[in-house]
């Protein structure tokens, strides 16, 4: 692996609740909802453009499954397939229809 790829895929993994937080404000990621790998591939794309560093599609690939695979050891995704977790955060918990809390 390139060093650009393992700069980038330490910086996420450095930031790894900055990344959550800005996947929650650009995609539906609620506790127990869904998350897609193609979202988490834009996703992480996105960021790092945020941060002015250009990332291939290629290499966004690669670090969303390494990421992946970091967000399943934290417990954070639930794997359902190869291309769809769980996400398993309560703090993104969302309140019932007519529930303050």
């Amino acid at each position: 692996m390139s060093d650009k790829y393992q700069n980038n895929l330490h910086l996420l993994k450095a930031n790894d609740e900055e990344l959550l937080n800005y996947l929650k404000a650009k995609f539906p990621v609620f506790h127990n909802s869904n998350f897609f790998f193609r979202d988490f591939q834009y996703g992480i794309r996105s960021f790092l453009e945020k941060k002015e560093i250009k990332a291939s599609y290629q290499m966004a690939e690669k670090l969303a499954e390494e990421m992946a695979k970091h967000f399943e050891e934290k417990n954070l995704f639930v794997k359902i397939n190869h291309q769809t977790w769980k996400v398993n955060k309560n703090e993104f918990a969302t309140a019932e229809p007519g529930d303050p809390f």
